[in-house]
C-alpha cells in the first residue's frame, strides 16, 4: 500500500457545506457570510486583486519588459482647413505661429498637418510631419511643405 493510495481514498469525496440549517450546525443564520456589507450580499465575488490593506501583488512586483507605448511619438494635429482660416496668403507657418494663432496649445508635442479640408492660399508650412494628402494640397495651392526637426 502506498501513501498516494491512502490519500486518494481519504480525500476522494468532500461533502458540500450545508448552510442555513440552524445555529447548532456552525453555519446557520448568516451562513458564514458575516453581517452587512458587500460580501454578505448575493452576487458578490472578489476577483483576487483585493488584499485588504496589504500592498497588492501587482504593485509589489517591479515593472518589467518592453512596452512600445514608451517610445510612441504623439503629435499635435492641425488640419489644412484650419490653416486656410487662420493664415493670410503667402504666410510662413511655423510651430510658433500655430501657437500664436491658437491652433496648437503649446509646443510640448511635434506638429503634424493633416489633409482634411480645402486649401486655396499659398502657404509655406514648416512643421515636423505632414500626411501625404496635406502635402499634396499645400503644393497644389502653390505653397511649400517643409519638414523641420521633430522637436519644435
Amino acid at each position: 500500500m502506498n501513501i498516494t493510495e491512502i490519500t486518494k481514498i481519504a480525500g476522494g469525496h468532500k461533502r458540500r457545506k450545508r448552510v442555513g440549517r440552524g445555529n447548532g450546525s456552525g453555519s446557520g443564520k448568516t451562513c458564514g457570510r458575516g453581517h452587512k456589507g458587500f460580501g454578505q450580499r448575493s452576487g458578490s465575488k472578489t476577483r483576487g486583486q483585493s488584499e485588504g490593506g496589504q500592498m497588492p501583488m501587482f504593485r509589489r512586483l517591479p515593472k518589467r519588459g518592453f512596452n512600445n507605448a514608451n517610445f510612441t511619438i504623439r503629435y499635435s494635429v492641425v488640419n489644412v482647413e484650419a490653416l486656410e482660416e487662420r493664415f493670410e496668403a503667402n504666410a510662413h507657418v511655423t510651430a510658433q505661429s500655430l501657437v500664436e494663432v491658437g491652433l496648437v496649445r503649446n509646443l510640448r508635442f511635434p506638429i503634424k498637418v493633416l489633409g482634411t479640408g480645402e486649401l486655396k492660399k499659398k502657404l509655406n508650412v514648416d512643421v515636423a510631419k505632414f500626411s501625404d494628402t496635406a502635402k499634396q494640397k499645400i503644393e497644389a495651392a502653390g505653397g511649400k511643405a517643409t519638414v523641420s526637426k521633430l522637436r519644435n
